[in-house]
């Protein structure tokens, strides 16, 4: 045990606490993992962020311009510069909401299909590889921890 004194007040840390250390081990992991990730994604020759804009379209459809930072948390004027850097290599169409002149819709277009249906399949397996060393049932056991602690952070 450390003991930590700052004014009149006493802290006692244990140097084995599990809190502390599931916090460094989780960050290292998620930096290892992406930093894996991005390597992957910029082989494939995008980078991180355009190649989740193109998943999102890819996988969920059409998006309002206005909710795509939201689903890949990137500030607006970040998402506006990254569809028009997709938008100028044809990856990407912008579709006017004709509910809504004041919205606009983010499509992806066949150009970009094309290329997530080339490159998605590997980057997938990429994934499975990073991924191999745990068993299919730590997989699951870790994504419903990892869901229960996420959802408890929620309600702070």
């Amino acid at each position: 045990m450390t003991l930590i004194t700052k004014e009149n007040s006493t802290l006692l840390v244990k140097k084995q606490d599990t809190s502390l250390k599931l916090f460094v081990v989780l960050s290292k992991t998620y930096r290892v993992i992406m930093e894996k990730i991005e390597e992957d994604i910029q082989s494939r020759g995008l980078n991180l962020t355009d190649f989740a804009v193109l998943e999102l379209l890819y996988h969920k459809g059409d998006q309002p311009m206005q909710k795509i930072g939201e689903k890949i948390l990137l500030a607006s004027g970040s998402i506006t510069y990254i569809v028009n850097k997709l938008e100028k290599k044809e990856y990407l169409v912008r579709v006017p909401c004709p509910d809504d002149r004041r919205s606009t819709f983010a499509s992806i277009s066949d150009k970009g299909r094309e290329l997530l249906n080339l490159i998605f399949p590997e980057h997938w397996q990429r994934i499975e590889e990073l991924m191999s060393e745990l068993s299919d049932e730590e997989r699951k056991q870790a994504i419903n921890l990892l869901k229960k602690l996420g959802l408890s952070l929620r309600k702070l």
